[in-house]
């Protein structure tokens, strides 16, 4: 890396140090959102809680590495509807921590 560089990444990780602090201001503010999902979704969430995938995985790719964890933040999400989910004809009302609700909106393209 040359000294441009060097510079970039060290401004980098300074912005990320500061997207923390406000990370932190956030969390204090609101631990938990409350958000009504359709029933086919939430169901789909509660299945992937429910499935099992102990195999470690091997070498990934990052694409691979971004599906596996937006699996598993799905996964996450099917546990709190199933832990405190709250059926209303063909949606369910949950309350997710802040960084699953994130995590969804991440996901969108």
């Amino acid at each position: 890396m040359d000294g441009q560089e060097q510079q970039r990444y060290a401004r980098y990780r300074e912005d990320a140090e500061v997207l923390a602090a406000i990370g932190v201001c956030v969390q204090a503010q609101v631990d938990r959102v409350t958000v009504r999902l359709p029933r086919a979704v939430a169901e789909a969430a509660v299945a992937a809680w429910e499935r099992d995938e102990s195999a470690e995985p091997g070498v990934e790719s990052r694409e691979q590495y971004v599906l596996r964890d937006r699996a598993a933040e799905l996964a996450l999400i099917g546990l709190a509807i199933s832990e405190r989910g709250r059926w209303e004809g063909e949606e369910v009302v949950v309350s997710l921590d802040v960084a699953a609700a994130g995590a969804a909106v991440r996901a969108v393209p």
